[in-house]
C-alpha cells in the first residue's frame, strides 16, 4: 500500500501503531482447576496480554516493522496526560498562553522520540497513526519537541484501523464539491461565517452550494444521486456524545442527522473521496463508535474525512477552510493540504485585521460579514485554532 501510494503521488509515508500499556490483569490463578498444559497456556496468555510498556510500531514502504517500547508509562498516566493536554490547549487559547507545552512535550517524548531516528524528516513526510481506543482524541499535530510542532515536520492522519481505509490513491484536484451548511438555528447559536465559507468553496471549486433551508437530508441525498460529487463539505453544528449512536447528531436545517443514520446516505455508491465536517466536535468518539462521525463515515465507505476534535471557532474554521481548499488543488494529498493550511495559521499568515480575514499571500484579503467584522486584530497561531482538525481515514 505504501509503495503504491509513493509511486503514484511521490509521497513517502509510514504507518505508526500506538498500543497503550495494558490494564493490570488479575494474576491469581486457581491451579487446582487447570491441568499443567492449561495452566502453562494461561500463564503464557497473561504474560503476553499484560505489559507495563507503551509500544510503538512503525511500518514504512521498506516493509520491515520497527518496534519501540517505552517503559514506565502506565495506561492511566498516558490517558490522563492526553486529556489534560487537550484541556490545556482549549483553555490556554482564551489567555493566549502556552501552558499546554509541557503536556505537548511529554507526549512527544513518549510517542515520537522513540521512533524519530527511524523516521527522519526527509525519508518520510506523512505519518498515518493507528492508535488504541482512548488515544484517538489526541491532537497529534500539536505535539512539540521543544523547538517545533510535529506538523512542522510531517503531514498527519489518524485511522481507527488500517483495515478500514481505501488506500487507492487518486488526486481530488479536479473533483466537484457539494457544499452545504446552516448559519441560523432555532435553539443553537448562529454561525455567521458559514455563508462566506460556502461561497468561498464554490468560487474555488466547481460544484454546488446550498445554505439553510436547502440544507436538508432529502437535498443532500438527491444532489449526490444526480452528480457523483467526490468531495462533500458540511458546515453546521454537531455534537458527539458517548453511549448510544442516537445520542450524537449533525444539525441539518430541519432535523438532526443521527450518527446511526450515516450509512443511509449512500456515500459509498460511488465512494466519497473526502468528507469535510466543518462543525463542532465531530471527530471525538467513544469505543462504540471509533472516532465519532468521521470514524463512522469511514466505516460507511468514505475514503477520507476531515473533522474537529473540539468546539471550534467560527472565524478560525473559516480561516482554515479557506487555506485548505486552496491548497487541496495544489498538493498531491489531502493530508499535505491540511498541513499547509495549519502551517499558514501557525506562522500568523492568516489573521483578522480591519474587518477582513488576512490570508496567505496567494489568497489576499477576504471581507468578513458585519457580525464578524468587529473582531479587531487577532491571529490564529495558537494550536486551539488549527490542531483540532484531523484527517481521518486515508491521508492520501
Amino acid at each position: 500500500m505504501l509503495t503504491n501510494v509513493e509511486s503514484q503521488s511521490g509521497v513517502r509515508s509510514a504507518v505508526v501503531y500506538v498500543n497503550a500499556p495494558a490494564a493490570t490483569a488479575d494474576k491469581q490463578l486457581n491451579s487446582k482447576q487447570l491441568n499443567n498444559k492449561q495452566l502453562t497456556q494461561e500463564i503464557d496468555n497473561r504474560l503476553q496480554a499484560v505489559s507495563d510498556a507503551l509500544e510503538i510500531i512503525v511500518v514504512t514502504a521498506e516493509g520491515i516493522p520497527v518496534r519501540a517500547k517505552v517503559s514506565g508509562v502506565t495506561r492511566s498516566q498516558l490517558f490522563q496526560t492526553i486529556e489534560q493536554f487537550r484541556g490545556d490547549i482549549v483553555a490556554s487559547a482564551r489567555r493566549g498562553s502556552d501552558y499546554y507545552l509541557p503536556g505537548a512535550q511529554q507526549l512527544y517524548q513518549w510517542l515520537i522520540a522513540p521512533i524519530e531516528a527511524e523516521l527522519g524528516t526527509t525519508a518520510v513526510d506523512t505519518l498515518l497513526f493507528s492508535m488504541d481506543e482512548g488515544l484517538r482524541s489526541l491532537p497529534i499535530a500539536a505535539l512539540h519537541d521543544g523547538e517545533q510542532y510535529l506538523v512542522e515536520k510531517y503531514s498527519l492522519g489518524v485511522v481507527p484501523s488500517v483495515s478500514l481505509i481505501d488506500a487507492q490513491y487518486e488526486s481530488v484536484a479536479d473533483a466537484q464539491v457539494l457544499a452545504m451548511g446552516a448559519s441560523s438555528f432555532d435553539t443553537l447559536s448562529p454561525l455567521p461565517a458559514v455563508p462566506l465559507e460556502l461561497e468561498l468553496i464554490n468560487e474555488l471549486w466547481s460544484g454546488s452550494a446550498f445554505l439553510n433551508e436547502n440544507f436538508t437530508r432529502q437535498n443532500l441525498v438527491e444532489q449526490r444521486s444526480q452528480i457523483p460529487y467526490r468531495v462533500i463539505h458540511l458546515a453546521t453544528h454537531a455534537e458527539f456524545q458517548s453511549g448510544a449512536a442516537d445520542n450524537s447528531y449533525i444539525q441539518l436545517w430541519d432535523e438532526k442527522l443521527k450518527l446511526s443514520e450515516l450509512h443511509q446516505l449512500g456515500w459509498q455508491y460511488p465512494a466519497v473521496d473526502l468528507l469535510v465536517l466543518s462543525a463542532c466536535r465531530t471527530a471525538v468518539g467513544s469505543p462504540e463508535a471509533e472516532m465519532g462521525f468521521a470514524g463512522l463515515a469511514i466505516a460507511s465507505g468514505v475514503r477520507s474525512a476531515m473533522a474537529s476534535l473540539w468546539s471550534v471557532s467560527d472565524v478560525g474554521t473559516l480561516a482554515l477552510m479557506s487555506e485548505f481548499y486552496g491548497q487541496l488543488q495544489l498538493t498531491p494529498t489531502k493530508a499535505k493540504a491540511l498541513r499547509s493550511a495549519q502551517l499558514s495559521m501557525l506562522k500568523g499568515e492568516v489573521r483578522t485585521q480591519g474587518g477582513d480575514l488576512m490570508r496567505s499571500a496567494a489568497r489576499g484579503r477576504l471581507p468578513l460579514p458585519s457580525e464578524l467584522g468587529t473582531l479587531g486584530e487577532s491571529d490564529f497561531s495558537h494550536p486551539y485554532y488549527w490542531s483540532g482538525f484531523t484527517m481521518i481515514g486515508s491521508p492520501w
